[in-house]
């Protein structure tokens, strides 16, 4: 069963990639999908911080589609309506994510260290911590969200290697590329916003 739901988790996470890749509100349906398959493996597997942050995910696709969606509704022509502008991330978030996601990573590792029987915990810990921010990052349509996957994506590579999830390895292999595309992706998107708005 688990080598089916691993199957099944793949083939989500990459219509969840493709959505992404091209700013498309219907990543936030299939990312509601994958986290429920996601934390039946991670808990079998021993990650409980990857499993517990899902639980976030679930939450986070809803606020996520909410605000690239409804918050980006244009009230002056009747039934029109504009998605959420990609725009970079002011000096005041970074340092709010910084913290955020130090104190977090701290929490957690301590946690996994003297709650569970945990053999990774810094490591599940990182990922977990800024996997956090990330997503409300990509959420509030940050451009930088894509570099905090980047490193989000390369340690879950070697983490789910190790832990024998070959499959999510493979996965999180192409996140890892997809993030650097994606972030060229949405810089030029962003760009022709702007130009758009411009003229």
């Amino acid at each position: 069963m688990d080598i089916a739901l691993e199957i099944a988790g793949f083939c989500i996470g990459l219509i969840y990639l493709w959505y992404e890749y091209h700013a498309n509100p219907r990543m936030w349906i299939a990312s509601v999908v994958m986290p429920m398959i996601s934390m039946w493996i991670y808990f079998r597997k021993g990650l409980y911080a990857d499993f517990a942050i899902n639980i976030y995910y679930l939450v986070m696709a809803v606020y996520g589609y909410a605000v690239w969606t409804l918050a980006g509704r244009r009230h002056d022509s009747g039934s029109a309506k504009a998605s959420r502008p990609i725009t970079r991330m002011p000096a005041a978030a970074w340092v709010g994510c910084a913290a955020v996601f130090a104190l977090l990573w701290a929490a957690l590792g301590l946690g996994l260290i003297y709650g569970t029987d945990s053999t990774v915990p810094w490591y599940d810990a990182f990922t977990t911590a800024l996997s956090i921010v990330a997503l409300w990052m990509l959420a509030r349509k940050y451009l930088e969200q894509w570099l905090a996957w980047m490193v989000v994506d390369a340690v879950c590579v070697c983490l789910y290697a190790y832990k024998g999830i070959y499959l999510y390895a493979t996965l999180y292999t192409l996140y890892t590329a997809i993030a650097w595309l994606g972030y060229r992706k949405w810089r030029r998107l962003m760009a022709a916003t702007a130009a758009k708005m411009e003229s």
